[in-house]
């Protein structure tokens, strides 16, 4: 993140080396810093995952809101945006499906999904599961599986128990930088595949999309304001 400048003098205003005739790359690059993102999510493996991006051109503020129904989610994003003094350029909501509850739940995601696009949220929905996200850094799979099989899969990956040991906090803060330095994942392929899946399956009901992730959405935009 670029310096902040020193206070010029009054009597210092009117020196030649302080005459710009256009506004300096600098100052742009300045300008763009205070733009900043609200990310809402279920958990604290999506928090501090997002965090980690090492994004230059913006700030991030992440909430953990800790599980709770979709539209209690979309409804609590919409509360955190009125209460907060800052004015966010962008809201993601980041939210996944829980098939235990069945029907219930497909209306509550569907529901969720709809009144967050009608908000002008961006909605970065996962089904079944987030860590759908972090398989596809390493496979591609098209096949209907449910939570326990990406915790299976990550974890042997890892060399964890992932759904004891990968869901703790010291853990979730390294996801990002692990996944950088594994050089068997790819991010890349993972938004690849991503879309594909995206592709394949938009015309479905959104309880009826899975597997899906629209986190690669998400992860494209946090790239654009990376450090290169």
């Amino acid at each position: 993140m670029p310096k902040k400048t020193k206070a010029i003098k009054k009597t210092d205003r009117k020196k030649a080396w302080l005459k710009k005739v256009k506004p300096s790359m600098y100052e742009l690059e300045t300008k763009e810093v205070n733009r900043t993102i609200l990310i809402v999510g279920e958990g604290q493996t999506e928090k501090l995952y997002f965090e980690s991006f090492p994004v230059l051109t913006l700030t991030v503020k992440a909430i953990d809101l800790q599980g709770q129904s979709k539209l209690k989610l979309i409804e609590s994003t919409e509360s955190i945006i009125e209460e907060h003094e800052t004015q966010f350029d962008a809201v993601w909501c980041v939210f996944d499906m829980d098939i235990k509850q069945g029907e219930k739940e497909y209306s509550d995601f569907d529901n969720a999904i709809e009144s967050g696009l009608s908000k002008g949220y961006n909605i970065a929905y996962s089904n079944d599961c987030f860590e759908i996200w972090f398989y596809l850094h390493y496979n591609f799979t098209d096949q209907i599986n449910n939570r326990n099989f990406y915790y299976k899969q990550l974890g042997e990956k890892w060399n964890c128990n992932y759904e004891n040991e990968g869901k703790k906090y010291d853990f979730c803060l390294k996801i990002y930088s692990l996944l950088e330095a594994d050089g068997n994942a790819s991010q890349k392929d993972a938004i690849n595949r991503s879309r594909k899946l995206h592709e394949n399956q938009k015309k479905l009901p959104y309880h009826n999309q899975n597997p899906i992730t629209i986190v690669y959405k998400l992860v494209e935009f946090l790239n654009e304001n990376c450090r290169k």
